[in-house]
């Protein structure tokens, strides 16, 4: 009869749970998923609750146990929580990678593209260097022919007449500007004294040498950022259209500032070339050991900073120019060490070593900070083959009838590359290295000219069918046809482009591409110049897939405004590690 009270009891309205004889704890799930709840004995079993309140000895699951189990755990026996059984969990357990899929593909993907950086930078690096090759062979080869032509032109001028109110064309008088500089300060070099200079860097410390070579790479990059602007406003003011003579004489002060750079900026550089020959003839090369360290400080400062497409672009640029001057400073050390052991082949396998120290370490480093730089800003290796393209739209860009710049110019404003003072510190450097004596030495002197003019002409038509195949694989030949206009102050940029479309003519080929055949038409004095700027200062990378149209009305113009003002970047000199 007991029992039947108990089952009576358990089963009544309200109860809330069941219960189990001996005193002894059991689990039991409800169907509905509701709370569990545990009872004691039948004894003590306490009255039912009313409809809506709690249990007063209702215990909660916790972490997936009872509260009341923690008393049964307590008395369980030593063997459950032996030592042989935590190890036996830790030798067998297991887990499975693909339930986190998306994230070790993600790293997968980071570690091949650290891998390919190498090739792809060095693919940049190679088509860059040629680049600047070319540019600075022009100062050597082209550029002198081209003054000889504009000067025979000037004195010739009056046997033809004046079929234009231009005595010379725009290319003309710059190329004059250029030949004219570069003589005066190859004359002012010669105030200076090289080896006056290399004594008295070698009676300095190592540490204060080494102070000295980072103040001078710091005052190289800020040279090379103001340097090209002021020649710059030197061959627009020689050659912007004037409505007075008397405007002309503002070339001069435009001029004189230029000499006065040209030559600052090359004896800079020669106090570069001189603290490294220094390094070369240490009897411990611990000077050069030090400075071949500096690279390494350059990581610590770029790696752990976040970089955009644009910035490591200029990043890149820079780094092209700074392993092409290098391997000029390289050379003038060489030539001055030669010339000291009286031209004994012997001595150059002695510095062999260190000249493929110092390369290597360029090398490596660069690799290294462009591999993490991409790894932390999760930037893919196919960004150096567009900034490749976009290097070899400003070479294709440079030939067309409508370019506004000089090639050699294009490159100055690009990678920060100046040629002119370092032509200047060469020629100074090879002129008291090498003594010219004789019929015989003057025919050799020839042949080399020869030589080099030969070198530039194969290098320059080896970098522009190159070029072209770069242009084509990004897609970017429209572009070449399609210039855009800078609004001028003051006047809407869609009458600019009105007024540029009825000044220059343009033709359909047989294949239905656009192609500029005329030059464009002088401009009246009083009407404001239209500036064409370069297309690749807009695509400094490849073309995002859909492209707006330039004739669009003035709302979408100031809403790519914005945009476009991240894109036109010239020089990369010391602003090109600038992080947003």
């Amino acid at each position: 009869m007991a029992g039947v009270a108990d089952a009576a009891a358990a089963a009544a309205p309200g109860s809330g749970g069941e219960g189990r004889r001996g005193g002894a704890l059991e689990q039991q799930e409800s169907g509905r998923g509701e709370p569990k709840t545990l009872w004691g004995s039948s004894e003590s079993r306490p009255p039912p609750a009313g409809p809506g309140q709690p249990s007063p000895q209702q215990r909660t699951e916790t972490l997936g146990f009872y509260e009341s189990d923690r008393g049964r755990k307590k008395k369980r026996g030593l063997s459950d929580l032996s030592l042989l059984r935590f190890i036996s969990a830790e030798l067998t357990r297991g887990y499975f990678l693909e339930h986190n899929e998306a994230k070790y593909t993600e790293r997968r993907e980071r570690v091949y593209t650290c891998m390919r950086i190498p090739k792809e930078l060095e693919k940049l690096m190679f088509f860059g260097i040629f680049l600047c090759l070319d540019a600075f062979l022009y100062v050597f080869t082209l550029l002198p022919l081209r003054v000889f032509l504009a000067m025979f032109r000037f004195i010739t001028l009056p046997c033809y007449g004046l079929r234009d109110r231009r005595l010379l064309q725009p290319a003309q008088v710059c190329d004059i500007l250029k030949g004219v500089i570069l003589v005066i300060c190859y004359f002012m070099m010669h105030y200076v004294d090289y080896s006056m200079m290399y004594h008295l860097i070698r009676g300095q410390s190592v540490i204060k040498l080494y102070i000295i070579y980072n103040m001078l790479e710091v005052a190289d990059r800020l040279f090379s950022s103001f340097g090209q602007d002021i020649l710059d406003a030197l061959y627009w003011t020689a050659t912007e259209p004037k409505e007075r003579k008397r405007a002309h004489i503002g070339v001069i002060p435009h001029f004189f500032m230029a000499v006065l750079y040209v030559f600052l900026h090359a004896i800079l550089i020669m106090v570069q070339a001189t603290t490294l020959n220094v390094a070369f003839n240490s009897h411990n090369k611990s000077l050069l050991t030090i400075m071949m360290s500096n690279n390494f400080v350059e990581i610590k400062g770029s790696v752990f900073k976040k970089f955009e497409k644009n910035n490591l672009f200029q990043m890149s640029n820079s780094d092209i120019k700074e392993r092409f001057t290098n391997y000029v400073l390289l050379l003038i050390v060489c030539l001055r060490n030669m010339e000291q052991f009286s031209w004994n082949p012997d001595h150059l396998w002695v510095l062999f070593p260190d000249v493929c120290m110092v390369v290597a370490s360029e090398i490596a480093v660069d690799i290294v900070k462009h591999a993490f730089i991409t790894k932390f800003n999760d930037i893919t290796a196919d960004v150096y083959s567009e900034y490749r393209a976009s290097l070899a739209f400003d070479l294709v860009s440079s030939r067309q009838k409508n370019a506004y710049t000089d090639y050699s110019d294009s490159v100055s404003r690009r990678m920060g590359f100046i040629p002119l003072p370092l032509a200047v510190l060469l020629i100074r450097v090879v002129t008291s290295s090498i003594k010219v004596q004789g019929i015989l030495a003057y025919v050799c002197v020839v042949l080399f000219y020869c030589g080099l003019i030969s070198l530039k002409v194969l290098n320059s038509i080896v970098l522009l069918g190159k070029s072209c195949q770069y242009v084509k694989e990004a897609k970017m030949e429209e572009k070449l046809f399609n210039p855009v206009l800078t609004a001028t102050p003051g006047k809407p940029a869609g009458k600019q482009q009105s007024m540029f479309k009825s000044t220059q003519g343009i033709s359909t080929d047989e294949n239905g591409s656009t192609s500029v055949t005329n030059q464009p038409v002088h401009q009246k004095e009083n009407t404001p110049s239209l500036l064409v700027t370069s297309n690749s200062d807009q695509f400094l990378t490849t073309p995002d897939g859909e492209e707006k149209d330039i004739s669009q009305d003035s709302s979408e113009l100031k809403h790519r405004s914005s945009k476009k003002d991240l894109l036109e970047i010239d020089r990369f000199t010391i602003c090109g590690n600038r992080i947003d």
